[in-house]
């Protein structure tokens, strides 16, 4: 039981003890009376759960492109459908997120290929699904040690950080992703009830795709099993480091008539991991080198409106927000944008061309319902 939670107990036991006498007369003293009963404390503090619709203007896929006319085209339209939960209890904190992306014809589902690739396949099969599902939790030190040491300043605690995601995505290269987490994360608060949280982390993935499977479009003709291609395709990724940050603050300082706005953020960083074939580096002659580089993931700006505040009053603040946000992804999935040839880059009329899909930079517009 934390600290906060041991007060609120002790609190309402000495309430209770508290029966006024004036309130009885001499002949009902001997009366007994029963104490109402002391209310539970819930286990969960904070229960916050919400859905959302958004879209990605100019998402990207890496090894996901059409070449057509001899122009590359990596940008891949998407739309995001999400679901997600997020609780307090006596101990520390738990974030859940489910989203399913559903992609234009440029990502299209198995068995299609993308225009151009190859000679069959066009760009008006149906796009493919993917879903991406990712959960934090932390167990916080102030709560653990029942303490306040570790609130000093900015600094509103620190936590132990576990964490885990999977993906799958129904398209030709047939991703299949699962990471975990672990570490620490710091948090500091920012003016008008706002945070910012830094987590360094160990990160290990693992993964299937057809990259490296042998037979795969993407791996050249004659490829030997186990040396230059993978028989199955699954990839085991060496453990590396890891840096999240995320931040939240509500726009006090605007006048009340148009206090509706907040902004908030995130990045993370995500160390190299390895060969991304899961095979030796620069194995077999001629071959590109396949090491993983360092990713960056980020949506550094979100901004925010409080719909339902600003329709219906205070009293339905963030039941129905709008928001817009800018998101960059360098490195996408750890390949290299700069080599990877046949994902990141492809020889198109003798030279070798950018496929423009293992760095995304665009918009994303949504809009959320908390219920």
């Amino acid at each position: 039981m934390s600290y906060r939670t041991k007060a609120i107990a002790a609190a309402m036991l000495s309430l209770a003890s508290f029966v006024p006498m004036s309130f009885a007369s001499a002949a009902d003293l001997p009366v007994k009376v029963k104490a109402k009963p002391i209310p539970e404390i819930p286990f969960f503090l904070v229960i916050d759960d919400r859905v959302s619709f958004s879209y990605i203007g100019r998402g990207t896929d890496p090894g996901v492109f059409s070449i057509v006319n001899g122009k590359v085209n990596g940008d891949t339209a998407k739309s995001v459908y999400s679901f997600s939960h997020f609780d307090v209890w006596a101990y520390g904190t738990n974030f859940f997120a489910i989203n399913m992306f559903k992609s234009d014809h440029n990502d299209p589902a198995v068995p299609c290929i993308n225009a151009g690739v190859l000679p069959v396949g066009t760009a008006s099969c149906a796009g493919a699904t993917e879903f991406f599902g990712l959960l934090r939790s932390t167990y916080g030190w102030n709560e653990i040690f029942n303490t306040k040491a570790f609130s000093q300043g900015p600094l509103h605690n620190v936590s132990f950080e576990i964490g885990a995601e999977g993906e799958t995505e129904n398209n030709y290269l047939g991703p299949n992703k699962r990471a975990f987490e672990a570490g620490l994360q710091f948090a500091f608060d920012l003016p008008y009830k706002g945070y910012f949280n830094v987590a360094p982390l160990a990160y290990k993935e693992l993964n299937h795709n057809a990259f490296n499977q042998c037979g795969s479009i993407t791996v050249a003709p004659g490829a030997i099993p186990g040396s230059t291609c993978s028989i199955d395709g699954n990839t085991e990724f060496k453990a590396t480091w890891a840096v999240e940050i995320n931040y939240y603050m509500d726009l006090g300082f605007l006048p009340e008539s148009i206090n509706y706005f907040a902004i908030s953020g995130r990045a993370g960083f995500y160390g190299p991991k390895g060969d991304a074939n899961g095979l030796p580096l620069n194995s077999g002659a001629g071959v590109a080198s396949t090491a993983t580089k360092t990713e960056i993931n980020s949506e550094p700006i979100r901004l925010t409106f409080d719909a339902s505040k600003a329709f219906w009053g205070p009293k339905y603040a963030q039941f129905v927000t709008t928001w817009v946000s800018y998101r960059y992804w360098q490195n996408k999935f750890g390949l290299d944008h700069n080599a990877e040839l046949g994902v990141c880059n492809v020889i198109v009329g003798g030279a070798v061309t950018s496929t423009n899909s293992c760095t995304e930079s665009s918009y994303q517009a949504g809009i959320t319902v908390k219920f």
